[in-house]
Formats: structure tokens, C-alpha cells, sequence
């Protein structure tokens, strides 16, 4: 196995492949934590709605995310969209629980406080309730994040965009030239990403959250 040699004969193949598998994660998970946080923010003082949302974000990913892909092929055939779909859904079912959760334990002290010297709901949410969760939901982002960067390998299996194809092909190849260097590319490839994104929310939690939250 001569892993230098393969990457040096195709460093413009798997840079390509790279952007396309990090700008899909990040894509997805964006899309994903905003309907989270979304649904988050409409249910949380709603006991009976936000214990079936956390229930349900924690059933749904059992879900297999190969059969769920599968089943998106019917209405929306091969390609970005049922890989966009699939990865964004998956994306959003840890952030539902840590948004529910992070602003369910805002203390209730601090909103009456809030709305004592007079701010609208919207501006407790906003400025009060959001900002004390924040830490909670950027940990569900996080977790979100890495789940997402190494799903997102299997949407080669509908022609979608990243490092897939590399892995898939490589290990439908065993044996042949290149094949192990190949799916080993990929691999690392992915984990390289999970890590800068990893680097970077946690890089993101240190410029945001209020140092009495830290």
C-alpha cells in the first residue's frame, strides 16, 4: 500500500470531493438546527408537546439512515436532494432535544425578572432565554455536526456529492490497484473534516457564550 503516492497523483480530485462533502455537512446541519431550534422555541412551554418532540427526535434516529435515503428515492430520484433531505432530517433530531431542554431550564427567576422591567415575549426569547441555552444547543450542534460529516459518506450510494464515492468505490474494488488507498483516503479524509468542524464550534462557543454560562 502506497497511500503517499495515490493522494499525490489526485490531490485536485480529492480536494474537490473534500469541499463537496464539508459544504453538504455544513448545509444540512445549518438548515437542520434552524427548523430544530424552530420547533424548539414553539413547543418548550408546552409540556405535553415538548416531552412527544424530545421523544420522538430520540425514536426517529434509530431510523436507518440507508432506508430512509431509499425511501426518498421514490419522490425525489438520485442525486443532491434526497441526500440533502435525509442528512438534513438526521440533522436536526439532536438539536430538538438539547433546544428543548436548554430552554426548559432557563430559570424561571430570570424571566419574571425580564418581564418585570417590561420586555415583550419575543424579547425574553431572543435576548434572554436563547443566549442561557445557547451553551445546551451548541452542544447539540456539535453532536450533530460530527453524526452528519460521516452519514453523509453513504449518499454516494445515490449518486450524491463527497467522499463516499471514494470509500464505496474503494471497497467495492478490494483487490484491485489502488483500492485500499482509495477507501482509506476517503476515511481520513472525513475524519480530517469532523475535526476542523469540531475546532470550529467549539471556537464558535468560545466567542459567543457569556463567560458567566462558561
Amino acid at each position: 500500500m502506497n497511500l503517499w503516492s495515490y493522494v499525490q497523483g489526485r490531490g485536485e480530485l480529492l480536494t474537490f470531493l473534500t469541499y463537496q462533502h464539508a459544504s453538504l455537512a455544513f448545509q444540512t446541519v445549518l438548515v437542520g438546527t434552524i427548523v430544530a431550534v424552530a420547533i424548539a422555541v414553539a413547543v418548550y412551554r408546552l409540556p405535553v408537546l415538548s416531552a412527544l418532540s424530545l421523544t420522538s427526535s430520540r425514536v426517529a434516529l434509530t431510523i436507518p439512515a440507508l432506508a430512509l435515503l431509499a425511501l426518498l428515492l421514490v419522490p425525489f430520484g438520485l442525486g443532491v436532494v434526497p441526500s440533502f433531505v435525509m442528512l438534513a432530517f438526521f440533522a436536526a433530531l439532536p438539536v430538538i432535544g438539547n433546544a428543548i431542554v436548554g430552554l426548559r431550564s432557563v430559570p424561571a427567576t430570570v424571566v419574571e425578572s425580564a418581564r418585570g422591567i417590561g420586555l415583550s415575549r419575543w424579547r425574553i426569547l431572543l435576548t434572554v432565554e436563547l443566549p442561557i441555552a445557547w451553551p445546551v444547543i451548541l452542544t447539540g450542534i456539535r453532536v450533530s455536526t460530527q453524526m452528519i460529516v460521516g452519514v453523509a459518506a453513504i449518499v454516494a450510494y445515490v449518486l450524491g456529492p463527497g467522499l463516499g464515492s471514494l470509500i464505496f468505490n474503494g471497497l467495492s474494488r478490494l483487490g484491485g490497484a489502488n483500492a485500499l488507498e482509495m477507501a482509506l483516503t476517503g476515511t481520513i479524509l472525513i475524519v480530517i473534516i469532523a475535526l476542523v468542524f469540531d475546532a470550529l464550534l467549539v471556537l464558535l462557543g468560545r466567542l459567543t457564550i457569556a463567560k458567566g454560562l462558561q
